[in-house]
């Protein structure tokens, strides 16, 4: 069972991420309709504050339409 609680601190967290990162809000915000479609490839490279990079990406399936879906319904977005 999902904990109230923790729903509320989440939400507190994720606003105050966007606060700090409002571009990345808004490429999200920009793809968000392409990223639910099944096919679709996510790809993301961290580079580390001493340089090194680390890349991956996948492909969505139903199975994350959902789980964007959900996500999107608990956040109200």
């Amino acid at each position: 069972m999902i904990n109230p609680a923790k729903l509320i601190k989440l939400k507190g967290a994720w606003d105050r991420f966007a606060i700090n990162h409002p571009k990345f809000i808004m490429f999200l915000n920009a793809v968000k309709k392409d990223v639910r479609q099944e096919g679709t490839i996510i790809e993301i490279t961290v580079t580390t504050a001493s340089g090194r990079s680390v890349s991956s990406n996948l492909k969505i399936t139903d199975s994350d339409v959902e789980l964007f879906q959900e996500i999107s319904e608990l956040l109200n977005k």
